[in-house]
């Protein structure tokens, strides 16, 4: 009795980790939402980094951090930001949610919604004051 037991739980046992295996995404589908690289721009002694969050979620975000030594940070970042998709269109951010202007450290959340349908690409412009072209930041997400 106690051995028949024993070898239903183990069956058992066994039966849930097969199937808890069964159910493990694909390493195709893992590596496909793998997150995004952070991107970085170093001019006139500014660096900014971008790093895209969880893309799949609603609305998209992005986390960017603003370093000098030289100046303060006075960019608004909601009138300097754009997201563009490769068909040309182009998406103002809904919100910023971090460091308000000045200093020589800021950081924050730049959200933005969706672009639909899911463009194979999109690229974050920030133009900052006294600097001919606007930084570019670019990702494939597909």
């Amino acid at each position: 009795m106690r051995r028949s037991r024993l070898i239903l739980r183990s069956s058992v046992a066994v039966a849930i980790a097969l199937l808890v295996v069964g159910l493990s995404p694909a390493p195709a589908v893992a590596a496909a939402q793998a997150p995004l690289p952070s991107r970085t721009s170093n001019e006139q002694m500014v660096t900014v980094k971008v790093t895209p969050q969880d893309l799949a979620a609603k609305p998209w975000e992005f986390h960017v951090v603003l370093d000098t030594h030289v100046r303060p940070l006075d960019d608004d970042l909601m009138k300097t930001a754009v997201l563009l998709d490769p068909a040309g269109g182009r998406h103002a951010p809904l919100a910023w949610r971090g460091d308000g202007p000045g200093g020589h450290h800021r950081k924050g959340i730049l959200v933005f919604a969706p672009v639909e349908p899911r463009p194979p690409a999109i690229e974050l412009q920030l133009q900052r004051s006294g600097e001919a072209a606007p930084r570019t930041f670019k990702w494939q997400l597909q």
